[in-house]
């Protein structure tokens, strides 16, 4: 089985490092808001413990470099701002999910994409990946926007995938390839 440890990136406006205990105040922050959590298939943490237990499942993933998980800070001031992951690794494909969130207070500032731009690249270039996957809810039409920008390409639709806030919701699954990836850096 291949090993992923989670280094510290860094970009013009973002480190992006493994999370600590000392996070649980600015990740629970994060996750309760519902904004950030609309579209997802959880609800909106209430209390500080999801936090402790979402720091505690990434910690495992550091011992056991099972996982890449980061969280986003800002350089300026150093405060936390979101997560990125690049999880379930499929070893004989080289290939894994990424999923990320950035606070709403941050949204429209071009935070997930240098953040994902970040964490993209070290996954094709360090981990050796092929291909990278992601799956939205149609309706975040912003986050889409930010796969695309990035290179990932749709590839299937899902109708009523996921139970979402009582309610059935779509999925569109992206995906991208090292090949996609190499394509859009040469051409930039």
């Amino acid at each position: 089985m291949s090993t992923y440890s989670t280094p510290v990136l860094t970009t013009e406006r973002l480190v992006l490092r493994p999370l600590k205990s000392a996070d649980a105040a600015a990740l629970f922050a994060i996750f309760s808001d519902p904004a950030v959590v609309h579209f997802w298939s959880t609800e909106a943490w209430t209390d500080i413990s999801f936090a402790k237990t979402a720091i505690a499942k990434a910690q495992e993933g550091y011992r056991d470099e099972t996982d890449i998980r980061f969280g986003v800070e800002l350089v300026r001031g150093g405060q936390l701002i979101g997560t990125v992951n690049l999880h379930h690794f499929f070893n004989q494909n080289n290939r894994c999910e990424l999923g990320y969130a950035i606070a709403s207070a941050h949204w429209g500032q071009g935070y997930a994409s240098e953040a994902l731009e970040a964490a993209l690249e070290h996954g094709f270039r360090e981990v050796g990946l092929n291909r990278v996957e992601a799956d939205i809810d149609p309706r975040n039409e912003a986050s889409g926007r930010v796969l695309e920008k990035l290179g990932f390409r749709k590839e299937g639709y899902m109708p009523q995938r996921w139970l979402v806030h009582g309610a059935y919701a779509d999925t569109v699954n992206y995906g991208l390839l090292r090949s996609y990836w190499d394509e859009r850096k040469a051409a930039s």
